[in-house]
């Protein structure tokens, strides 16, 4: 239609109605921007955070690998010298006699027997430890008494053969040591012990064998570790039978015995069937008075691997030639004073009630030897006593030089107590055993 049809009216509101459109034209227009316009910040924005978490993962990924590098050596560090560790402690765990006699010669064959039979084991029933293992083996024990027990026993013909022999053990391999620990109450026992929880706690140590059937006081240590990732790592060496708490044990720790190599029993200081019988004047109401003397130490629960005799029958009388008795014996029978050219039967005690206040009053028999006062006392009381731990030396002595001591010095002591702690102290042998004269010395001397 031609613009001339219409009327002035008719234009101009089709130009109102043009003018509408341009508006809504440019509002959609304008919407359409402020829409790029957010849309390109949040772009700007996700390309950031794109940005840095590139970079963080790329950081990630080389801390990752540099993590992975360093426990690549850690381990490798972690699994370099891996050992086993073989503690023993030597006042109870023994060599056979024939090893101890050889003096070197046999401390080298001791060495390489117990090697042998520690990769044999770990070869065995320990298959997880790793091939190239080796073995690091401690020996604690006090020499000097150890030495003196082997000579008056008759096992070495001297007293340096023990030394010998140790000497011989330690120089066969470089990881095998004896540690000479002196004359102490406990020194090889808290050595063992600390260097035990030591390995325990070590990475390296894969296992550890301990040498400690002998002694009750180990079963102390032991209960402390049940968990079975630590039991797993302990195998208990088997010389004499287990002691009634170490055997209570048995069924959570491995246990071995080694045939052999230790000795199966206690020593016997005064084997009865070395000396020859008495002389025929020899007070009978003295023998009388040391057989009925005490409880048996059979049965005193006395740990120490030197097993004094017990018995109360008179033994058949031997020869009267101390060299056809005991070859070993004849070498100390040549040493012992004029007036005794035999060896001297086992010292008997007196019916003295007190111990002397000097070396010179020592009571002694005819033959010199040391001889110690009875005592009286109660069996319940003894058993009971025996389980405080109580420090021997502290309360007899009043002398304990230990600190810390690992025995009681804060009990109150009974006037029972105390007769029931020096019976048991009297049942452990004296090292110096009938030549002692310690005046103070709270151990037995039969």
């Amino acid at each position: 239609m031609a613009l001339e049809h219409y009327s002035d009216d008719e234009l101009r509101k089709r130009f109102e109605d043009l003018q509408g459109l341009d508006h809504h034209k440019n509002d959609l227009i304008m919407e359409l921007l402020r829409r790029v316009d957010n849309l390109s910040t949040d772009f700007q924005q996700k390309s950031l955070d794109h940005q840095r978490e590139t970079q963080f993962n790329r950081e990630g990924q080389l801390r990752e690998q540099q993590l992975k590098n360093e426990l690549r050596k850690l381990q490798s560090f972690m699994n370099r010298d891996p050992f086993v560790s073989v503690l023993i402690d030597g006042d109870g765990m023994i060599f056979e006699d024939d090893m101890i006699a050889k003096g070197e010669s046999g401390g080298k064959e001791a060495a390489t027997t117990l090697s042998g039979a520690i990769e044999d084991y770990v070869h065995q029933k320990l298959p997880d430890i790793p091939s190239d293992c080796r073995i690091v083996t401690r020996i604690y024990a006090n020499l000097k008494g150890l030495a003196d027990v082997c000579y008056k026993s008759g096992i070495v013909e001297r007293g340096n053969v023990l030394e010998d022999f140790y000497r011989g053990f330690t120089g066969s391999k470089i990881l095998f040591d004896f540690i000479d620990v002196g004359h102490g109450k406990d020194r090889a026992d808290e050595k063992i012990t600390e260097l035990f929880k030591l390995h325990l706690s070590d990475y390296h140590c894969h296992h550890i064998f301990i040498g400690c059937s002998h002694d009750n006081g180990y079963a102390r240590l032991l209960e402390q570790y049940t968990e079975p990732t630590l039991t797993n790592r302990i195998t208990l060496l088997e010389g004499v039978p287990f002691e009634k708490e170490l055997k209570s044990l048995q069924s959570q720790y491995a246990s071995v015995k080694f045939n052999h190599l230790f000795r199966a029993a206690k020593i016997n200081i005064y084997n009865l069937s070395q000396y020859p019988a008495p002389p025929p004047g020899l007070d009978q109401s003295v023998r009388a008075s040391s057989d009925n003397a005490g409880v048996p130490l059979s049965q005193s629960g006395y740990q120490s691997p030197y097993q004094p005799i017990t018995s109360a029958t008179n033994p058949s009388p031997p020869p009267s030639n101390p060299s056809t008795m005991n070859p070993r014996a004849a070498t100390w029978a040549s040493t012992a004073t004029a007036a005794a050219q035999i060896v001297s039967p086992p010292p008997t005690p007196t019916p003295a009630v007190s111990y002397p206040a000097t070396g010179a009053d020592i009571p002694r028999n005819r033959y010199g030897q040391r001889i110690d006062p009875p005592t009286v006392y109660d069996k319940d009381v003894v058993n009971k006593v025996r389980s405080l731990k109580l420090c021997n030396v502290h309360f007899l002595r009043r002398d304990c030089q230990y600190e810390p001591c690992t025995h009681s010095h804060s009990y109150k002591i009974t006037k029972n107590e105390f007769a029931a702690l020096k019976t048991l102290a009297r049942m452990v042998p004296c090292y110096h055993g009938s030549e002692c004269d310690d005046p103070k010395c709270i151990y037995g001397h039969r």
